[in-house]
């Protein structure tokens, strides 16, 4: 087996069983060892890994999993306000690390985590799963060609389900997620630094919880998380983007649609359908010259999660990384300029005003 990695997750929810299904299509990948406090969630991975799970010791930290020595890479996917804690023995063991989105909950323990990780030889990557679904990756090679010529409008909408039931609840509260702009939109806010090419410099953000978890209560407390949203992103370099968020809206045909506007014409992709649309500027009255292709992903990696086949080929890069055959593609620098414009965003619907990226020290 060429090269083989050993990698380590540490928590087991549903997030890394998508990671475990991935890491099996990968040559070389092997699951030895698996940290989580909760046992159920140990019992799920190991029915995940199958045959594999004998290879796999479990541990219930992720200090004694980093102290094992069992491992050269490890996956972080535990609940995200645990992320700093997580991070500090993994760090201090000098292994590879994968760290699932959001970098941190807090602008303090997202620049502490992406110090650290300046300072450490090995490779630590963040998961900005997005960036690697096939259509999109066709999608931004595109727009860096120059098919839409001088890009000033971006804008991206998710149609989607609600947030999904996490061991805990934990994923209700913004004091353990960040706020839904910081734990579920860095995704976005990651897409839009790597096509528009430049920083943020402002963001405002209308958004509110009214659909969703309104009947929910976990030991009293009533959810607070953020359930739809339009945010616009002022870049450095003049252009605009904007999210658009709906989590009560998972009837749409396509739950993600970009649309990239330029000085000759407009690009959108269409996922999961596929579908990459080129809309040229015609003579007013002119017949409309529209280009259709559709980008195909293999279908074992579709079923290996559900990210539209995005932590397959995200994994492939990772593994190259950590075997010194690759870069490290998503750095700990850009999984912290994420979490602060969701941060920002996050201030804004609050406090219904436009919020500077330098107010966060930017």
């Amino acid at each position: 087996m060429r090269n083989t990695v050993r990698y380590g997750l540490v928590g087991t929810g549903l997030m890394a069983n998508e990671h475990l299904r991935n890491l099996a299509l990968i040559p070389g990948a092997v699951v030895t060892a698996l940290a989580d406090p909760v046992e159920s969630s140990i019992a799920t991975s190991r029915a995940t890994l199958g045959a594999a799970a004998d290879e796999a010791t479990a541990f219930t930290s992720s200090e004694a999993l980093a102290k094992s020595g069992l491992v050269d890479a490890v996956i972080v996917a535990s609940p995200n306000y645990t992320h700093r804690k997580v991070l500090e023995p993994l760090f201090d063991a000098g292994v590879a690390i994968l760290c699932e989105k959001p970098l941190a909950t807090t602008m303090e323990d997202a620049r502490w985590v992406a110090e650290r990780a300046a300072q450490s030889k090995a490779p630590f990557w963040v998961a900005m799963e997005y960036r690697y679904m096939p259509p999109m990756v066709e999608y931004v090679e595109q727009l860096r060609a120059g098919r839409v010529g001088k890009l000033q409008m971006l804008s991206i909408r998710e149609h989607r389900f609600p947030f999904l039931k996490k061991i805990g609840d934990w994923n209700r509260f913004n004091a353990n997620t960040g706020g839904t702009m910081v734990e579920k939109c860095c995704h976005f806010f990651d897409l839009m630094r790597l096509i528009v090419g430049a920083e943020a410099t402002r963001v405002y953000c209308s958004g509110a919880m009214d659909v969703n978890h309104q009947d929910e209560r976990y030991d009293g407390k009533k959810p607070d998380i953020i359930d739809n949203s339009y945010t616009v992103v002022d870049f450095e370099n003049g252009v605009r983007a904007m999210l658009d968020l709906c989590m009560f809206a998972e009837g749409a045909e396509n739950q993600e649609e970009v649309t990239a506007v330029g000085d000759k014409a407009r690009l959108d992709v269409l996922i999961p359908e596929g579908a990459i649309v080129y809309s040229p500027r015609v003579p007013l009255r002119a017949p409309k010259q529209v280009e259709r292709q559709v980008v195909e992903v293999d279908e074992a990696v579709l079923k290996a999660g559900t990210h539209h086949g995005s932590t397959y080929y995200e994994h492939e890069k990772f593994i190259a990384a950590v075997r010194g055959e690759g870069p490290v593609e998503v750095t700990a620098a850009d999984g912290f300029k994420a979490v602060a414009i969701g941060a920002a965003a996050e201030i804004s619907a609050r406090e219904k005003r436009a919020v500077s990226m330098s107010e966060l020290g930017l």
